[in-house]
């Protein structure tokens, strides 16, 4: 592995792998759509922790290595950034491991990882890791500032609030945020958001809730199903860059072990004593920069990551540069560094690539509207005969007015997902028959 200071005194591991002792890897999907995470990423501290993890744990190696990430990363807190144009970004990242309900192994993941940073930062894992979010006031009122009243003339100090803005937002039932931020007047979304940009101030601005939050630093880690994810995920969530703002990470079972493991209680401990080194140094940075190496090969890849992809993935990769920016921060910053450097980028781009190509295998060319999408699966399932428009029609029960079937028919004819014929039946007049293309 590279990066890896060797006088923490970690003898030299092979880079991670998926598959147990035996070469018997029974979780692995065979689809060959399945994202497969490059070597490159896992770098420095970050790919020691899992490689070290990985032979005593069933979680996939890539949940392990954003767990550490994400954590690391919030540990830190809002000090080191890298400067693009006016925007400060900072070390903060959202993530949603996708995969199946208690097969996955993403819940375990996170418990094989949060031992480390609490030997980092005891009052962190004790007090900053939290769960449950139903509402944009809960998010602001967890990193809340002093709140003050005047009593008799005299401003007086109500609540102490929360001196550590830093929150960790561990969501193990991810689907019910995201049904949160459908219900009307929620919050959620715009807060989260603003969290994500690394906002000033967080704020309430109703008179009966005046809760505010200044520079506070929040990161999210979520757990999901596929079909979830794909059900949850609206119009809405797409347009106001809601869902672009995650890294969504496709994660299995990394193999069977019948009776567990354990990391070793001196490696654990070598381990925990690297993070809170590094993480201490990362909190006296200020502004990162690349080197010169670093800055050309990013010259090659930007054009790349910013080209933008069609569609639902569009709409869901639209951040890349900004995400591929913060992960090379994160490995930066755990290598002690001072400058981002060629490692660094690669590492984190191969991160990127990792969740591009997770978000292509879960959302695929879907559109992001569910009326369309549904239709879309519907034709496709159908196959050469087609389906006639009453027969869409009854795909809803018959529910769904005409005047939001006929727009979303039109958005599958404009984006060349469908073909419309009329066909002469034996008798009667020509029935509009729809085909996917």
């Amino acid at each position: 592995m590279t990066g890896i200071d060797w006088s923490t005194g970690f003898e030299e591991v092979k880079e991670p792998t998926s598959k147990s002792g035996n070469g018997h890897d029974p979780a692995q999907p065979s689809d060959p759509g399945w994202p497969i995470l490059a070597s490159a990423a896992y770098h420095g501290l970050a790919g020691e922790v899992v490689a070290r993890l990985l032979p005593q744990t069933e979680s996939d190696p890539a949940a392990l290595l954003l767990q550490y990430l994400v954590s690391a990363g919030n540990v830190i807190g809002r000090h080191p950034y890298y400067l693009v144009e006016a925007s400060r970004h900072f070390p903060n990242l959202f993530v949603v491991l996708v995969g199946q309900t208690a097969k996955s192994r993403k819940g375990t993941a996170a418990e094989r990882i949060r031992p480390i940073l609490y030997s980092a930062d005891p009052n962190w894992a004790r007090s900053r890791v939290l769960g449950g979010m139903s509402s944009g006031e809960g998010v602001i009122f967890a990193v809340r500032d002093p709140v003050f009243a005047m009593r008799k003339g005299i401003e007086e100090m109500v609540d102490a609030g929360e001196a550590d803005k830093r929150l960790l937002l561990d969501e193990r039932e991810f689907f019910q945020p995201l049904a949160v931020l459908k219900r009307e007047g929620n919050i959620l979304s715009r807060v989260l958001r603003d969290a994500w940009d690394c906002r000033e101030v967080l704020a309430t601005l109703t008179k009966h809730s005046p809760t505010r939050a200044t520079e506070p630093f929040i990161s999210i880690i979520g757990h999901i199903t596929a079909d979830e994810l794909r059900q949850a995920l609206d119009h809405t969530s797409m347009a106001n860059g809601y869902a672009n703002r995650f890294l969504y990470a496709c994660v299995h079972r990394s193999k069977f072990l019948p009776h567990g493991g354990a990391l070793d209680e001196a490696i654990a401990a070598r381990l925990g004593t690297a993070t809170r080194e590094a993480i201490t140094g990362a909190r006296t940075v200020g502004r990162v920069v690349m080197d010169p190496e670093a800055a050309g090969v990013w010259e090659q890849v930007y054009p790349r990551l910013a080209k933008g992809l069609p569609g639902l993935l569009g709409a869901i990769t639209g951040r890349a540069e900004a995400q591929a920016i913060r992960l090379a921060l994160l490995y930066t910053l755990l290598d002690r560094a001072p400058q981002i450097t060629k490692t660094h980028l690669d590492a984190a781009v191969a991160v990127w690539d990792f969740c591009e190509a997770s978000a292509r295998y879960i959302f695929g060319d879907l559109l992001g509207d569910p009326v369309a999408d549904t239709i879309l699966r519907a034709l496709r399932s159908a196959g050469t005969g087609g389906l006639m428009r009453t027969q869409i029609i009854a795909l809803f029960g018959r529910h769904l007015p005409v005047n939001r079937i006929d727009p979303a028919l039109t958005t599958l004819l404009l984006a060349g997902k469908v073909r419309r014929e009329n066909r002469k039946p034996p008798i009667g007049r020509p029935a509009e028959t729809w085909f996917a293309v």
